[in-house]
């Protein structure tokens, strides 16, 4: 579940990082009028429709690619999830297309290591690095580049199966009484 969490809230960082980058839109065969330049849609794991890959330009795609998760000795679990992030925008100047695809993609780049907690839980993992590339190909008057950051996740808390057995919550929802009962008893 928190992998969900984490693709929706680096969903409302970027688009609140970028609302104010404004890109041209390609008109459509069933466009009556030029479509107005906006800022870049945001998307979580997949575009509602593949077909319209060049349709939604501008965009960002955020993706899930994969996690880990380990468990150094008498230490607490670690778990991180690798996160890739698909960058496209239209352009009919070539040029301006790829300074319009490099500025979205830096926008992005330069606040997430601005501000590297997202969703208060979600730290980027800087020793991992971030990775990005604009793609070489000869797609004008589309221009796409992907972004690959690692992120950390929040730990894992464990059940008590001891309290699972005898019928109790998992764990102690209000754990400072328990604390306080314990002082007091070790008191007598």
């Amino acid at each position: 579940m928190s992998k969900v969490i984490l693709l929706k809230e680096l969903k409302a960082f970027t688009l609140d990082v970028t609302r104010d980058l404004i890109f041209p839109v390609a008109q459509q065969k069933e466009d009556k009028e030029p479509p107005k330049p906006r800022a870049a849609e945001v998307f979580c794991t997949r575009l509602p429709d593949s077909k319209s890959a060049k349709k939604k330009a501008p965009y960002i795609l955020h993706q899930f690619i994969n996690d880990k998760t380990i468990q150094p000795k008498d230490q607490r679990l670690n778990s991180t999830a690798v996160v890739r992030s698909i960058f496209c925008v239209y352009n009919p100047d070539e040029q301006e297309g790829g300074l319009a695809l490099l500025t979205l993609m830096d926008q992005l780049y330069l606040s997430l290591l601005e501000r590297p907690i997202v969703g208060a839980q979600f730290t980027l993992d800087l020793e991992a690095g971030m990775e990005s590339m604009a793609y070489p190909e000869d797609s004008a008057p589309y221009f796409a580049g992907e972004m690959v950051t690692v992120w950390r996740m929040p730990p894992v808390k464990r059940l008590d199966t001891t309290r699972v057995i005898h019928g109790m919550p998992p764990w102690d929802p209000h754990p400072q009484h328990l604390e306080e009962t314990i002082r007091l008893k070790g008191s007598e």
